[in-house]
């Protein structure tokens, strides 16, 4: 059974993170948080999406805003 963890864990040190660790590696800061500032994009175009949609769902005036309209207030 050992050798099954450690194959795992050869798989994921070895195999799957290698690009991390080149970039871990790099001497350029940019270069080295480029997957960082990918991900820093998908959240705000994330972000900005999930705003327009609020706010396009309260400008309709679907929502029933009287202090009674939920069982918890």
């Amino acid at each position: 059974m050992d050798s099954f963890f450690y194959g795992i864990e050869d798989l994921f040190v070895n195999v799957l993170f290698a690009p991390l660790d080149a970039l871990r590696g790099m001497e350029n800061w940019w270069g080295a948080n480029t997957l960082n500032w990918i991900f820093m994009l998908i959240g705000s175009a994330a972000f900005v999406y999930w705003m327009l949609e609020l706010k396009k769902y309260n400008d309709s005036g679907e929502e029933n805003k009287d202090a009674t309209a939920h069982s918890y207030l």
